[in-house]
């Protein structure tokens, strides 16, 4: 039941940050340079009304054996549970894809300026989209210790 996939990226991100350290991300500032091939001028018209925007982007420096099709301990620390891939939020994910919500600074046209976007440079985009209150969870939000101990210097 396998089906291949086949996405274009939408445009790459521009960031000083080079390599994918854990931590720290909200101290980065990014941009997402849309391709003008794919879209007119005014493909981000009305963005800027918003304070965050969702990226779906492509972890494109995994490399195959990194990818975790099982449980491990997040971050190799074996003070943590043995969680499921699906558990925790790795970048050696089946597909590589990530997902994060940046603080949005800036829209110039088809450049988006952005804070705490969890990308590299040269990471290919897949999709934006604005973060909307009603999208976001409804009711209480519940992690594990080990996730909320996690995060602590992420951002």
């Amino acid at each position: 039941m396998t089906k291949t996939i086949s996405l274009t990226p939408i445009g790459y991100v521009r960031s000083s940050r080079t390599d994918p350290i854990d931590d720290n991300w909200d101290s980065v500032e990014s941009w997402i340079e849309l391709d003008p091939a794919l879209f007119q001028a005014d493909a981000c018209q009305g963005l800027d009304a918003f304070s965050h925007i969702e990226v779906v982007y492509y972890f494109h420096r995994v490399e195959d054996p990194e990818i975790v099709q099982g449980a491990r301990h997040p971050r190799g620390r074996s003070d943590w549970p043995k969680v499921g891939i699906f558990a925790q939020r790795a970048k050696g994910r089946p597909n590589r894809l990530g997902v994060t919500a940046a603080k949005l600074v800036g829209v110039e046209g088809l450049s988006i300026v952005v804070h705490g976007l969890d990308a590299i440079d040269g990471t290919p985009v897949l999709d934006i989209k604005p973060c909307m209150r009603s999208f976001l969870p409804r009711g209480e939000v519940i992690e594990p210790t080990w996730a909320t101990e996690l995060m602590q210097n992420y951002w």
